[in-house]
């Protein structure tokens, strides 16, 4: 506090002393900052943000209740919104992770805008491995999607709404992934036992 940043609530706010915080960087209540934190200048975070080993650069905005694990990098003015989980991956300069999502092992690109639930599924269970999902610039991920790694989305591609990616995606193209809609008429009116 005394080099510049805000504590907006001290007897509330944890801070190991091997994080270092920037000047004019607001800490919120219930904000917890771990190990080898590093944050820059004009930051928001909290309130309730959980941050482990974590590089924050100039003019980020994290949370509330966000968890940001070792490994993470958030780039300058990037955000990372409420209900958000981040480990080990790299998000660009301005990209947007609002709300209800987790990104694990993954590098995205600049002003990328990831809607809610987007998932990096990146545990491959045959190998016990992690994989890297690749998200490049500008691209928009629709709400509900899972990308499937190890996957590429290449710059300024789309994704549409509750798609599970599995397969790259090119640049300036748009994946779908997805079933379509059946209707089953009359499904309510069955008995029990042919539901």
């Amino acid at each position: 506090m005394l080099d510049g940043a805000t504590v907006i609530d001290p007897a509330n706010t944890y801070v190991d002393v091997t994080v270092t915080v920037g000047q004019d960087t607001t800490l919120e209540p219930g904000t917890v900052l771990r190990g080898a934190t590093r944050i820059g200048s004009d930051c928001r975070i909290g309130p309730h943000v959980v941050a482990i080993d974590t590089t924050i650069e100039d003019g980020v905005s994290v949370g509330p209740f966000a968890y940001l694990r070792p490994g993470t990098h958030l780039r300058e003015n990037s955000k990372i919104g409420t209900f958000v989980e981040v480990k080990n991956s790299d998000v660009g300069a301005r990209t947007k992770v609002p709300h209800l999502s987790y990104l694990g092992d993954a590098d995205v690109g600049e002003d990328a805008n990831l809607g809610a639930a987007t998932i990096t599924a990146n545990y491959d269970a045959k190998t016990k491995t992690k994989r890297r999902t690749t998200i490049g610039d500008r691209v928009k991920s629709s709400v509900d999607v899972t990308f499937v790694a190890p996957v590429t989305i290449g710059d300024d591609a789309y994704t549409a709404a509750g798609s599970v990616i599995t397969n790259d995606v090119p640049s300036k193209a748009l994946g779908v992934a997805r079933e379509r809609q059946r209707n089953v008429d009359g499904y309510a009116d069955r008995p029990p036992k042919e539901q």
